[in-house]
C-alpha cells in the first residue's frame, strides 16, 4: 500500500503559483464540470481568504478550498479522478483548524445537496431549507467550534511548526530532534550538508545515539554513496558509533521512487517534506496521529531494505 500519496499546503493568493494553481482547479471542477458561471465563481474575495491547496506526490494540484473572513467554508473542490481518497477530508480538517486556532465560534458552509452526508460526518449540521446558487441546490451547515465543557479533557495541542522555507524547516528538524529521548528515523532520498549536518544537530545526534541502552537511531538512505563522497558529517558520526545508528538502503524499485523524506522521533513529533529537494513541508511535535502512517512506512521499507555496503566497507 502506498502511503501519503498526497499533502496539504497552505495557499497564498498574492504567489502567481499558487493563485493559478488554485483558480485552474476551481475552473475544471466547477465552471466546466457542474456548469457554474465564471463570474459567479470568480466573486472578488479570494484576495481576503486563507487557502489550502492538495497536491500529489510529484507536486501537481489536486484539490484545493478556502476561508472567508465571514467564518465560511468554500470552493471545495477535489480532482474527480482523486475523489474518495480523503482528500477532501484533509482539505475539510485543515480549515477548521484554522477556524479553531482563530477563536471562531462556530464556521459555516453552503453544502451541495450530494454532498451534505460528506460534511455531516465531519460534524457539521444542516439547516432552514434548500435553496439554489449557480443551478445547483444547496443547504446552509455548520460546525460549532466551542470550547468544551469543563470537565472535558481538553484536546492536547500538537504544537504545529512551521516548515515552509529553509530557515523554518532547519529550526523543526533541530527542535525535533531535541524533543527525542532515545529513538529516531530518518528518511532520505537525498543527504545534502544542509541537512543533520551543523553542529548542533550533530550534538543531538550524538546525544541520543548514547542516551542508553533503548538507543536506536535508523536511518533509511537512497545514496550512501553520494554521503561518502561528499564527507557528510552524519556518516561520519554514524561510523563513530555504529550500535546505535544504523543506515540502510531501499532496493526494491518502488522503494526507490519515494521522492520524499521525514523525520520522526519517540515523542510523536514528525518533519515531512513531500520533496526531500524541496524546503516545504509540515511539522509538528506532538501529532502521533500524523505520524503514524509514516512511521509505518518507514518501518515497510525498513525491513526489506539492505545495509549500506558503501558504509559496511568501512566498518558500519
Amino acid at each position: 500500500m502506498k502511503l501519503q500519496d498526497f499533502h496539504v499546503e497552505v495557499a497564498e493568493w498574492s504567489r502567481a503559483e499558487q493563485r493559478s494553481a488554485l483558480l485552474d482547479l476551481r475552473e475544471v471542477v466547477f465552471i466546466r464540470e457542474q456548469g457554474v458561471p465564471e463570474p459567479r465563481e470568480r466573486d472578488g474575495l479570494d484576495v481576503d481568504c486563507w487557502h489550502v491547496l492538495a497536491r500529489d506526490e510529484a507536486g501537481q494540484p489536486i484539490g484545493c478550498g478556502r476561508l472567508t473572513p465571514a467564518h465560511k467554508i468554500g470552493r471545495m473542490a477535489v480532482l474527480r479522478e482523486w475523489r474518495g481518497r480523503g482528500v477532501g477530508v484533509a482539505l475539510l480538517r485543515e480549515l477548521v483548524a484554522r477556524a479553531r486556532a482563530q477563536g471562531w465560534p462556530e464556521v459555516a458552509l453552503d453544502a451541495q445537496v450530494s454532498a451534505l452526508g460528506f460534511y455531516e460526518r465531519e460534524g457539521f449540521v444542516a439547516h432552514g431549507e434548500e435553496f439554489e446558487d449557480a443551478g445547483l441546490m444547496h443547504r446552509a451547515m455548520r460546525l460549532s467550534l466551542s470550547a468544551p465543557e469543563e470537565d472535558a479533557a481538553p484536546p492536547r495541542d500538537v504544537e504545529t511548526l512551521p516548515a515552509g522555507t529553509r530557515s523554518e524547516t532547519a529550526a523543526a528538524r533541530l527542535q525535533l530532534l531535541v524533543d527525542t529521548r532515545h529513538q529516531l528515523s530518518i528518511y532520505l532520498p537525498l543527504l545534502d550538508n544542509d541537512s543533520y549536518a551543523s553542529t548542533q544537530e550533530l550534538a543531538e545526534l550524538r546525544r541520543i545515539a548514547i542516551s542508553g541502552r533503548g538507543a536506536r537511531i535508523r536511518i533509511l538512505l537512497h545514496d550512501p554513496a553520494a554521503a561518502l563522497r561528499n564527507d557528510h558529517r552524519l556518516v561520519a558520526l554514524a561510523q563513530r558509533l555504529p550500535s546505535a545508528i544504523r543506515i540502510r538502503t531501499p532496493v526494491e524499485e518502488a522503494d526507490r521512487a519515494y521522492i520524499s523524506a521525514y523525520l520522526l522521533n519517540d515523542a510523536g513529533g514528525y518533519l515531512f517534506l513531500p520533496e526531500a529537494d524541496r524546503a516545504a513541508g509540515r511539522a509538528a511535535r506532538h501529532d502521533r496521529a500524523s505520524q503514524a502512517p509514516l512511521q509505518q512506512h518507514f518501518d515497510e521499507v525498513w525491513e526489506r531494505a539492505e545495509p549500506a555496503s558503501e558504509l559496511l566497507a568501512l566498518g558500519l
